[in-house]
């Protein structure tokens, strides 16, 4: 085992508030966000149950590790939250200027659709 290893060992908690290991080096049953998110999970309101610490760009690097028997299944949006958002999504694409639907988003920064810039006269 390598000193940097060694130095992120700490399964018992002892030196970290929480048990602590080095890249890949986790037991089963653990898992970061990302990863219960690929199987279909998310945290469920649990506190973090362990971390893993490596050397990165800028330092020292953390994953936060949660428990997977104690994770609860990703929620879905219902159908009204799925028109909700087709329908912000679709505002985003409507020119207020010429009230054209565009086939992007309305640039926030000009605040119409680029026909409607490009025709203004330059200042």
């Amino acid at each position: 085992m390598s000193r940097i290893r060694a130095a992120f060992r700490d399964p018992d908690a002892e030196r970290y508030d929480v048990p602590t290991f080095w890249w890949q080096g986790a037991p089963d049953g653990y898992a970061t966000r990302r990863q219960l998110r690929a199987r279909g999970l998310r945290p469920g309101g649990q506190p973090v149950a362990a971390q893993i610490l490596w050397r990165g760009v800028g330092g020292t690097r953390t994953a936060y590790l949660y428990r997977l028997d104690l994770a609860r299944p990703k929620r879905t949006a219902t159908p009204a939250q799925r028109r909700a958002i087709s329908a912000a999504l679709r505002a985003r694409r409507i020119c207020p200027a010429c009230g054209e639907l565009r086939d992007y988003y309305i640039p926030r920064s000009l605040g119409e659709c680029l026909d409607c810039h490009d025709q203004r006269p330059s200042r």
